[in-house]
């Protein structure tokens, strides 16, 4: 993040990387154990992928056949199995289940790991992943929107101060120190899917997150000019700001197979409003069900390599520029080969 005291160079700098294309894999921590989803991740590095986003969850979207492995403890080991791939959550909710303090911690610990190789994605959270945890009563936005607003100044006091106190609304330390930080900064990431959280992503971030396939007035009218309002509001450079966005593509050279792999990611066709207060897998299993042959709506569905990428085009044209695909195969080997093979240097080639 740039701050009042840096340099022209470091905002020069800063807006380079920002601007440069990366294309990174969506490690789905939903839907595989922590072994294979490892070994797909490092053969992501193989290919030629430049990150790898884990997800991170307590409770799977759907009960049948899910996961939901510790994303930190699963990062660490990515970190040793790979050289310089960029490690990241997408994302974490350091505000319930985990204290701040905590998510502050454990990051700095995999930065110290792998120097200028991490990041890390917060959100305000789904009740999936918390209320069963802490048998709580989910909040409304506005406390989950000030939980994270703490989260985030208490988290980059952790790593840049020694004994900070903090005293907010939600969170509290004394003295607290986080004794091993690393030389190069962790990266914060903000994800939104509204106004309001994109607007702080302009405000405090290093990049923002969103995901795909919700229609482009969404990320055109709302989300981008909510960012660069809020960087604005902050006296940034809102070029400096990585857009990230988690893009869903199901790529097969088998276009019914392709269409057909979406169907274990039907909770995404489900509205918001239907989602937001499920905290039992099996019930959202039971409800994504209903809408399975909606599925596919949310993916970019192809079995051409040219056609596949005219596809990704507008989000490019958008000003994306770290682009992390999310696969829905259980083949994700295959895919990652594949998409190395075909996609990968055809995007390049164009928006390089």
């Amino acid at each position: 993040m740039i701050t009042p005291t840096a340099t022209a160079a470091d905002a020069a700098s800063q807006r380079e990387a920002a601007q440069r294309l990366r294309l990174g894999y969506k490690a789905s921590a939903e839907q595989f154990a922590p072994r294979p989803l490892l070994e797909f991740a490092v053969e992501a590095e193989r290919q030629g992928f430049d990150s790898v986003f884990v997800s991170d969850h307590y409770q799977p979207w759907r009960h049948t056949d899910g996961h939901a492995p510790f994303a930190f403890a699963w990062l660490a080991a990515l970190g040793e199995r790979t050289s310089h791939i960029q490690l990241g959550t997408s994302v974490v909710t350091p505000t319930f289940r985990y204290h701040p303090a905590i998510v502050a911690q454990a990051m700095a610990t995999i930065g110290c790991l792998n120097p200028g190789r991490v990041s890390l994605g917060v959100g305000t959270g789904e009740s999936m992943n918390e209320v069963p945890v802490l048998d709580i009563q989910w909040p409304e936005f506005k406390e989950r929107f000030g939980r994270l607003k703490e989260a985030i100044e208490l988290m980059r006091k952790l790593w840049t101060e020694d004994f900070v106190t903090y005293q907010g609304q939600y969170y509290r330390t004394r003295n607290a120190t986080v004794y091993d930080r690393p030389s190069h900064p962790v990266r914060l990431y903000v994800a939104a899917s509204g106004q309001v959280a994109a607007k702080l992503a302009g405000r405090v971030a290093d990049g923002f997150i969103c995901t795909s396939g919700k229609g482009r007035e969404l990320y055109v009218d709302t989300l981008l000019p909510a960012v660069k309002e809020g960087a604005s509001q902050a006296g940034r450079d809102v070029d400096t700001i990585e857009k990230t966005i988690e893009m869903k593509v199901s790529f097969n050279p088998d276009r019914e197979q392709a269409l057909k792999d979406t169907r274990i990611w039907a909770a995404l066709a489900l509205p918001p409003d239907a989602k937001v207060g499920i905290d039992d897998p099996r019930e959202m299993e039971r409800k994504a069900e209903e809408v399975a042959d909606q599925a596919h709506r949310r993916w970019l569905v192809s079995n051409d390599p040219d056609e596949h990428v005219d596809q990704i085009r507008p989000y490019l044209e958008m000003g994306f520029r770290h682009l992390v695909f999310h696969a829905p195969g259980a083949d994700q080997a295959g895919f990652l080969r594949l998409y190395g093979k075909e996609v990968l240097p055809r995007l390049r080639r164009k928006w390089s």
